[in-house]
Formats: C-alpha cells, sequence, structure tokens
C-alpha cells in the first residue's frame, strides 16, 4: 500500500468572475456542497471557503486520483448542483482554467488560515489583484482568462 500524503491549494473562479456567490449564505451552501461531493467521491477535502467570485480549496490527493479529475469533479458538479436548484438567477458556471499549487505540510496551517480568511483578505483586495498575484507570485505567465 502506497503512503502518500500531497496537499493541494485549489482555486478557482466563476465565469467571467460574476459575482455569484453574493451572499454569505448562499457561499455557506456551496462551500457545504462541495464538501459533501467530495465526501461522497472519496477526495479528502481539509478546507473550502471563497468569495464572491471564486472557491479556494486545500485537498489532498490518494494514489488513484489525478489532480484534473479531482478538478473536474468539484467544479463540474457544483455548477450542475446550483443550476438545478435553481439557487440563483440565470445559468452559474466557473471559470475553464484553475490555479493549483503543492502546499509542503509546514505550510498547510498558514494555507488554512488563509482560505478562512477570505471574507477579511477580500475586504483589502480583489478577486483580480489576487489572481495577477498568485500567478507572478509563483512564476506562472500571466494571460488572460479562459471562459
Amino acid at each position: 500500500m502506497p503512503y502518500i500524503k500531497v496537499y493541494i491549494h485549489l482555486v478557482w473562479s466563476t465565469k467571467n468572475r460574476v459575482k455569484y456567490l453574493d451572499s454569505p449564505a448562499l457561499r455557506k451552501k456551496m462551500w457545504h456542497h462541495i464538501r459533501e461531493n467530495a465526501e461522497s467521491k472519496g477526495i479528502h477535502l481539509d478546507y473550502v471557503n471563497g468569495f464572491y467570485d471564486h472557491c479556494h480549496c486545500l485537498i489532498s490527493l490518494k494514489s488513484d486520483q489525478t489532480l484534473k479529475d479531482v478538478v473536474q469533479l468539484l467544479k463540474g458538479e457544483s455548477s450542475a448542483w446550483i443550476n438545478k436548484q435553481k439557487i440563483i438567477n440565470g445559468y452559474f458556471g466557473w471559470q475553464k482554467g484553475y490555479f493549483a499549487l503543492g502546499v509542503s505540510e509546514s505550510r498547510i496551517e498558514v494555507v488554512r488560515s488563509y482560505i478562512k480568511n477570505q471574507e477579511d483578505h477580500h475586504s483589502r483586495k480583489t478577486w483580480g489583484q489576487e489572481y495577477e498575484e498568485l500567478i507572478l507570485k509563483h512564476g506562472f505567465e500571466l494571460i488572460e482568462d479562459d471562459d
């Protein structure tokens, strides 16, 4: 049996960065649903939170899981769920892309705290500013979001 502990900080935004998740109650429902869905699919979701127009997750992959598949399960199912429930007016969608960065065990608490404090964090900085900082800080090429 393999022993694996690979933590990943995932971030993705709503389609066109529309502020669909504009109420604390709606965000709470979405994060709860993402957590329940992850559990039902055998995905270890350590922490989930976000703001009006994006979602942060701290996950740990198992030996039989790929990042691509886990992201697809979390994003795809949650957008289908919110549309089926008709919780918002109109169509809800996530952007195609996402940001994923490995997290060392010594930094897990820092990342959890960062994810937990999204409301406070975004009182000072927009998601667009945060996105650009994350991309540049971690050495990715800054390109326009894909839809």
